[in-house]
């Protein structure tokens, strides 16, 4: 598989082919001394645009990932999490994880042939340990369905931080959690100072918010209602019983 770079290399020789054909005398004019400079000059360009777009990648990715580490310990007390960038080559061969202190991060300072292609990224893997231990670290496919509420969360903040969006819609994120974590991802909306419109049937949600609609289902039709303060209490501790 030929990477972006290759690819455009490829077409820029067979235009000029195609306008000057394979004429030796040509190939050493004046005229194609300029088109070859001016073909330098786009290989370049394509350089620095490819470098500019790794190391965009590279320094998203470790933002995320060290913020995710600290909004997880936050929801986990004891807990550690980290993100893995999953590599493979522009082949399409068997992955590898990207360890810490990996030389790619390192290349652009070489020649132009070294430039790292982004095409080497496959997807980004999660791992976790929910006692902190480093030999019990797990990836999603082994959480269980509670473990995985608290990680997808931990996820969401963690890119919040880095790029915030209008606002947030979570429908029912606390539904497999325990009353701890859900008063943890409470405080943790109470803390992010952006919009968050959320869905629960559990009191400790209700703590962190502004304002508070409850949806009555009456004669066959949902009707949306502005609850106040002293019934959102009432709400909350019949909530709690439940």
């Amino acid at each position: 598989m030929e990477t972006s770079e290759t690819m455009c290399q490829n077409k820029i020789k067979l235009i000029l082919s195609g306008i000057w054909g394979n004429d030796e005398k040509l190939y050493h004019s004046k005229s194609w001394t300029c088109l070859d400079r001016g073909y330098k000059s786009i290989m370049e360009l394509i350089y620095v645009l490819e470098l500019r777009k790794y190391e965009a990648i590279q320094l998203t990715f470790k933002q995320v990932s060290k913020n995710f580490s600290e909004v997880f310990q936050k929801l986990v007390p004891g807990g550690k999490a980290t993100l893995v960038m999953k590599k493979g080559d522009v082949e399409g061969s068997q992955s590898q994880d990207e360890g810490e202190g990996s030389r790619e991060s390192d290349r652009g300072s070489g020649s132009q042939s070294s430039v790292p292609s982004v095409d080497q990224f496959t997807r980004v893997g999660i791992r976790v340990s929910f006692t902190g231990k480093q030999g019990e670290m797990r990836e999603m496919h082994q959480l269980s369905g509670g473990q995985k509420f608290l990680v997808a969360p931990a996820l969401i903040f963690a890119i919040q931080k880095c790029d915030p969006a209008p606002f947030y819609l979570f429908d029912e994120i606390d539904q497999a959690l325990d009353a701890q974590h859900r008063k943890a991802i409470s405080n943790m909306i109470l803390g992010a100072g952006d919009m968050f419109i959320t869905t629960t049937f559990r009191p400790e949600l209700l703590e962190s918010t502004d304002k508070f609609y409850g949806v009555k289902f009456r004669n066959k039709v949902s009707h949306i209602d502005v609850i106040t303060e002293m019934a959102k209490d009432g709400c909350a501790r019949f909530r709690g019983r439940a």
